[in-house]
């Protein structure tokens, strides 16, 4: 489909296996759509260490591309690492957000520079230390480092109590903040309008690509503005539902057997022929 001049892709359970490996078969049909003078955009809730292998496979880190990390929060150009934009929550926010959390019982986590900053230990983001890879570091005074200002913050727990917490946010700050959970099992908070939908459109504004222009394949709730606002949005075949009911299309293939391969094969190269 020669018309789409940027290919985002979603990291975790899109783009990477279980075992957090990209196919040969994959960074193949990738290198191929940048031979037509595609644009790929990685884009992930990892912070820009956490996305650093996965562009270096990709040759990204030697070729013009861009990685929308935090969830859309912070934009850089691959090749460079120049900021393009970047959304910090606002520390008034994070505060209260901080205290609301803190007052149900619920542990908090904050990513910066290579580090997952936690107010305590727990199972799931013990768990996502394994996912990532990065080091996780208790913070005593949570709340003081809170004060210096975030990109996000995540709030992990038990998936069927975190709706409790998400409705107690949107009380309190309603649209003041974006809110959703990018696993069922971590809620995250970030500044007002930050999502990678809009990250994605600034990509493209800074290419002067439209929207229509544009494909994007995810799987979790947070690629739905992503999705949504491409001209094309892909829900992989292991996709949350809700991704798949808004998606044009769904892939035949799961994440572990190519289905971002398949995608691009099949709608830019004649299913590889």
């Amino acid at each position: 489909m020669k018309s789409i001049r940027i290919l985002a892709l979603d990291l975790d359970d899109t783009l990477l296996r279980s075992d957090l490996s990209i196919s040969h078969r994959t960074r193949h049909a990738i290198k191929r759509t940048e031979q037509l003078g595609v644009t790929v955009v990685l884009a992930s809730g990892r912070i820009p260490e956490a996305m650093e292998h996965s562009s270096r496979l990709l040759g990204l880190n030697k070729r013009p591309g861009y990685l929308v990390s935090n969830n859309g929060a912070l934009i850089e150009e691959s090749n460079s690492g120049v900021i393009i934009h970047e959304a910090l929550l606002e520390p008034r926010l994070a505060l209260i957000i901080c205290d609301l959390a803190d007052a149900e019982g619920f542990a908090m986590q904050l990513y910066q520079d290579d580090i997952m900053y936690v107010s305590r230990q727990n199972e799931y983001s013990r768990y996502d230390q394994r996912v990532t890879g990065i080091r996780q570091v208790v913070v005593e005074n949570f709340r003081a480092m809170v004060k210096e200002g975030c990109y996000k913050l995540t709030i992990p727990g038990d998936p069927a109590v975190l709706s409790h917490v998400a409705s107690l946010f949107r009380t309190y700050l309603g649209d003041n903040i974006t809110l959703f959970a990018s696993r069922p099992y971590s809620l995250e908070v970030m500044s007002k309008n930050t999502d990678k939908g809009t990250a994605l459109a600034k990509v493209a504004k800074t290419l002067n690509v439209d929207a229509k222009e544009v494909m994007a394949i995810g799987d979790s709730m947070n690629d739905e503005a992503m999705i949504r606002w491409a001209g094309i949005g892909v829900a992989m075949a292991n996709a949350d539902e809700r991704i798949k009911s808004i998606a044009n299309f769904v892939s035949d293939h799961n994440n572990d057997d190519d289905g971002v391969a398949e995608v691009i094969e099949k709608y830019f190269f004649d299913k590889g022929n």
